[in-house]
């Protein structure tokens, strides 16, 4: 998230496949065959939004997509086939920003300006628990990875993460589980937004955080919070919500509109810039994730006043 958002953020209080929602444009195509000639769909490079919606986080399972509303908090799920999509969460007041899910269908979402974090079942809607991360009003938690035996959250406000562990069959923890680690080394905190998107290394052994006051980009142990920057060619500007698959780092630049692809080490301790993504409809993306071929991007539109009737989307490209 951008640090232009952060005051708006503070001032303001899924479809599964063939339900019935906001519509999309979806191309279709026609190819030949012994039998003749059919017709196929193209999935939608782009995918409209509820109009006020305002959209941070992403996450993706199978071919539907959730977002979560800087607005309210709500959540909204859509087809990647059709573009149709509802909100199967109501907000509780307060933003949802980053968000994951697990191959469970639980949704963890990072909460912003409230400090807390909630998990929610995709299939029904319902809250499964929240957990209140940050003691004290100094904070946003605005991003989230799961790894293999728990969840972690970056707090933009403070030099910590957050550590919610999960028990056996991923269990949820109560909240005194929860930890806090402070983050040391070669990370310093800056005035500003810091540590925003978070991912894991290619190994899977460690955490990589962006700070987006600096462009650095920190691989982090997750157990003791001890940081290094991570060895790379360029900075990442900017940089907002991170996305890793196989030795490939996906930065996005938020205010930049783009999307840099870095190929790091399999430690994650360096790194160098082999590309960037653009696209015309690209208005200020924040979070990115993958389906087949493609990346899909909300556009937060943080420069463009938050009104009832603003128009949101999200935009795929090829990765």
């Amino acid at each position: 998230m951008s640090i232009r958002s952060i005051t708006a953020a503070l001032g303001l209080s899924a479809l599964i496949l063939g339900v019935v929602g906001t519509p999309a444009s979806a191309a279709t195509t026609s190819e030949a065959t012994t039998s003749g000639t059919t017709t196929k769909p193209v999935f939608p490079t782009r995918i409209d939004l509820p109009n006020g919606f305002r959209p941070e986080g992403i996450a993706i399972k199978g071919s539907t997509a959730y977002f979560g509303s800087l607005a309210d908090g709500d959540i909204y799920a859509a087809s990647l086939r059709t573009g149709k999509g509802k909100v199967i969460s109501q907000g509780p007041g307060t933003p949802s920003v980053g968000l994951k899910i697990d191959h469970r269908g639980r949704l963890f979402v990072a909460g912003g300006p409230a400090g807390n974090a909630r998990v929610v079942d995709s299939r029904t809607g319902r809250i499964l628990a929240t957990y209140q991360l940050a003691a004290d009003a100094a904070t946003f938690v605005n991003d989230v990875v799961l790894g293999k035996s728990a969840a972690w959250f970056t707090d933009s406000q403070k030099a910590v993460i957050y550590k919610l562990p999960l028990g056996r069959h991923g269990k949820l923890p109560a909240q005194s589980a929860v930890r806090t680690i402070p983050l040391t080394g070669d990370y310093v905190h800056q005035p500003g937004f810091n540590a925003n998107g978070i991912t894991l290394t290619p190994d899977r052994r460690a955490l990589i955080i962006v700070q987006s006051s600096t462009g650095l980009l920190f691989k982090v142990n997750p157990w003791t919070g001890v940081t290094k920057r991570v060895a790379l060619d360029a900075l990442m500007t900017n940089g907002d919500g991170l996305l890793t698959i196989g030795r490939t780092l996906y930065v996005v630049q938020n205010q930049l509109n783009k999307v840099a692809v870095v190929k790091l080490n399999s430690t994650g301790t360096k790194g160098s810039l082999v590309r960037e993504i653009t696209s015309p409809t690209f208005d200020v993306p924040t979070t990115v994730a993958a389906f087949g071929k493609r990346l899909y991007l909300p556009n937060a539109r943080f420069n463009t006043p938050p009104t009832p009737t603003t128009p949101y989307w999200v935009t795929a490209v090829r990765r």
